[in-house]
């Protein structure tokens, strides 16, 4: 694969984020990861929303913990991915969310992304200072999984979500 590289949202990849929703939006999909789903009409809005808690000290909601994210940007600067890392877990994020949730845009699959996106996000979490990441995917993401196993995930459990969806739980040691 060629470069690929992971940046802090920023103004300056505007319309290939725009590109990068469209397709989600035309695709029908569920968008991955949640914070995808925020709505780029006001875009300097959606990236105060990106940044607006990514430290302890800006949390506005007790029951949320801070969290970045970041775009995958092909060798053409094309946004093919995004990642959101959580800097720790609370009880719904142990259960079904984990350390990490990342997604590549529909028509981007299949080209190695997904795998690159990871292993980039997994080095944030190791400068970050965690010693071990929870990746979880639903039961019958064979895609999602093959990738997580490539990166040394051990599968733990499965965990059934209040809607039925069954999700997979692997954890990743980061080591030194």
């Amino acid at each position: 694969m060629n470069k690929v590289r992971l940046v802090r949202p920023s103004m300056e990849y505007r319309e290939p984020y725009m590109s990068f929703y469209a397709d989600w939006i035309n695709s029908g999909e569920p968008m991955v990861p949640w914070v995808v789903g925020q709505a780029p009409d006001d875009f300097e809005a959606m990236l105060e929303f990106l940044y607006a808690e990514d430290s302890e000290e800006k949390l506005s909601n007790p029951h949320w913990v801070p969290h970045s994210t970041y775009w995958l940007l092909n060798e053409e600067n094309l946004v093919v991915g995004a990642v959101n890392i959580r800097h720790r877990l609370n009880e719904k994020l142990l259960n079904s969310g984990g350390h990490i949730g990342y997604g590549i845009r529909p028509g981007s699959r299949r080209k190695g992304y997904a795998s690159a996106l990871l292993g980039e996000a997994l080095e944030i979490t190791k400068a970050m200072g965690l010693d071990q990441v929870l990746l979880v995917c639903d039961k019958d993401n064979l895609g999602s999984e093959k990738t997580i196993l490539k990166h040394g995930g051990r599968f733990e459990s499965e965990f059934t979500e209040d809607d039925g969806n069954i999700v997979k739980r692997f954890w990743i040691r980061l080591g030194g």
